[in-house]
């Protein structure tokens, strides 16, 4: 490679001896040779633009000819098209803006509207309402159950000390009876007064005066001692059963004392679920509302029947705020357009009451009800009657927890009548006198036991007929009561006995009877009344056998009362056959 300096010297006219002039003088040189070459360029270029080109024409072509006519024609022609155009692009112009002017108000009523937003943002408060709710509900879950748990549990320890020591006092009278008599027919002097009498008797006689005492004061007649169910506990009792049921139900006030009023108000829960259903139905009854609301809704009834006891001071369901908030839910019009077939909302109630009523129905029913307590079993019989007879629950409609109750009243019954029920069987002669210890104490076991034939035939129309039928005829009245009757002389007390029993028995059972034949079950105890009426009629007691033949006709044996009128000629009673 050559330097600089070496290309310089040989492009330039050697001037000396390389000093700093001969640099400017090359410098200079190159300058100029540039300039010119640029120049050279630039005029090459302008002419070749300027330059005309000269139009080649073909002389041998002939052109057609060309008017005024011709012109105005072919200008004519392009114009046409032109406004063709121009009125096919208005028209699509035209449509460009009726599209624009339709989106801008689709956009202004899905603005105005805003269904996909305040869908999302209703379902995801419903979302995070419905979470809440159930996380609350569970977290309470526990003190209810132990609530519950606690009231039932003193329910049912007084129930089982009444039944204990009547059974016990039972037992102790029987001993006590037996020890005096023993040898002899008759008692020791001093009776039940004696100082031998054990000290769990004496309360007893002490109980049994005061209710006597009570129905003399209140004018109550036609009452034999036996009938009164014998359930007073102490002032000590009660007052120890009262205190701890206080602190219960004062700890269930508390449960949702630090609970929003919307997480455990019913009605407002409701209103929720009320105003889903109001907005979008279809999706409310896609997610089986109604079918969600009777358990979620179970533990705040059972709440508010932590306090309730259907044994006592029997209250209208109607008439408790959860069964008025639910009515009103389920009764509700449904505003939106839209009625779907499968809105069960009117179901909410009878599912209610047959999730919760029914089952603690039937703990009360197995736990603390006693079958020998006539007030007790009225106002149950008169709760179920509300429930299966005004049409919250049909009394054909068959569930597990109808089929629970039913089964736990008849096991309830058939032990009342095995432990409770005892007559004992003494010699005629021993009992002729009304005032001797055995006689009382029979005469009491017999109308204890016709109470509990009362107190189990109120369940009629309820329990199922033959069950009825099995429990008050076959086991209680075959098995007992007629025995003690068979036992008892011939008179007044055998006839008033006879009345007693058949006036507890439904009329209903005997109207559909056929062939003049009663129920198989009283087949003994019409073979009873007969020969009561031919013993009376043998003795000329017209009246007192005119009463049987009566008890004979109620109870369906119509047969019978036609044989006896005509075998004894007694034209003149055939008319009460038709009565």
């Amino acid at each position: 490679m050559r330097t600089l300096r070496q290309r310089m010297a040989e492009d330039m006219v050697p001037l000396g001896d390389g000093s700093s002039d001969d640099e400017a003088k090359w410098e200079e040189q190159q300058i100029k040779k540039a300039v010119k070459l640029s120049q050279e360029i630039c005029d090459d270029a302008s002419v070749c633009k300027y330059q005309p080109t000269k139009p080649k024409f073909d002389t041998s072509v002939s052109l057609p000819p060309v008017n005024l006519e011709i012109v105005k024609k072919r200008l004519t022609e392009r114009i046409t098209s032109l406004q063709d155009v121009h009125c096919a692009h208005q028209r699509e112009y035209e449509k460009y803006m009726e599209n624009i002017e339709s989106s801008k108000m689709s956009v202004q009523e899905l603005e105005k509207s805003s269904d996909a937003a305040l869908n999302y943002k209703f379902y995801r408060a419903m979302k995070t309402y419905a979470e809440n709710l159930i996380n609350c509900l569970n977290e309470k879950l526990k003190d209810i159950n132990e609530l519950e748990w606690a009231v039932h549990a003193l329910l049912q320890q007084r129930a089982v000390r009444v039944s204990k020591r009547r059974q016990e006092e039972l037992k102790n009278e029987s001993a006590y009876i037996q020890h005096l008599t023993s040898g002899n027919d008759k008692p020791t002097k001093g009776g039940m007064e004696g100082d031998e009498k054990p000290q769990v008797l004496e309360m007893c006689e002490h109980r049994r005066t005061c209710r006597r005492q009570a129905r003399e004061q209140s004018g109550e007649g036609d009452h034999h001692e036996g009938l009164s169910s014998d359930e007073e506990l102490t002032p000590t009792e009660v007052g120890e059963f009262q205190k701890s049921k206080d602190n219960v139900l004062e700890d269930s006030r508390k449960i949702f004392e630090d609970v929003h009023a919307d997480f455990c108000d019913i009605r407002k829960i409701l209103l929720k679920f009320q105003e889903w259903k109001k907005k979008f139905p279809d999706s409310y009854c896609d997610a089986y509302i109604s079918f969600c609301l009777p358990k979620l809704l179970n533990p705040l009834i059972r709440v508010q029947l932590i306090s309730w006891n259907p044994l006592e001071n029997f209250t209208e369901l109607e008439e408790m705020p959860w069964f008025r908030a639910i009515e009103e839910f389920s009764d509700a019009e449904n505003v939106s357009e839209s009625k779907r077939d499968d809105d069960h909302d009117k179901e909410v109630l009878p599912r209610v009451i047959e999730k919760t009523i029914l089952p603690k129905i039937t703990a009360f029913v197995k736990s603390v009800w006693d079958p020998l307590s006539t007030s007790q079993t009225k106002n149950l019989v008169q709760l179920c009657n509300n429930i299966f007879g005004k049409q919250i629950l049909s009394k054909n409609e068959s569930s597990r927890a109808r089929e629970d109750l039913m089964n736990t009243l008849v096991l309830r019954m058939k032990k009342s009548v095995e432990e409770d029920v005892f007559i004992p069987l003494y010699p005629k002669s021993t009992v002729e006198d009304k005032s001797s210890l055995r006689s009382k104490f029979q005469e009491r076991r017999f109308w204890s036991a016709v109470k509990l034939l009362s107190n189990v035939v109120l369940w009629d129309g309820i329990v199922q007929e033959d069950k009825l039928r099995d429990l008050g005829l076959s086991k209680l009245l075959n098995r007992y009561l007629l025995l003690n009757i068979l036992n008892t002389p011939l008179g007044p007390d055998n006839i008033e006995k006879c009345k007693k029993v058949v006036a507890c028995l439904p009329e209903r059972w005997f109207q559909d009877l056929k062939g003049g034949s009663t129920l198989p079950e009283l087949l003994n105890f019409s073979q009873h009344l007969l020969q009561c009426a031919r013993a009376l009629h043998k003795d000329n007691h017209s009246d007192e056998t005119k009463e049987v033949l009566l008890l004979l006709v109620k109870t369906g044996a119509l047969h019978i009362v036609e044989d006896f009128i005509e075998e004894h000629k007694l034209e003149h009673l055939k008319a009460m056959i038709g009565k």
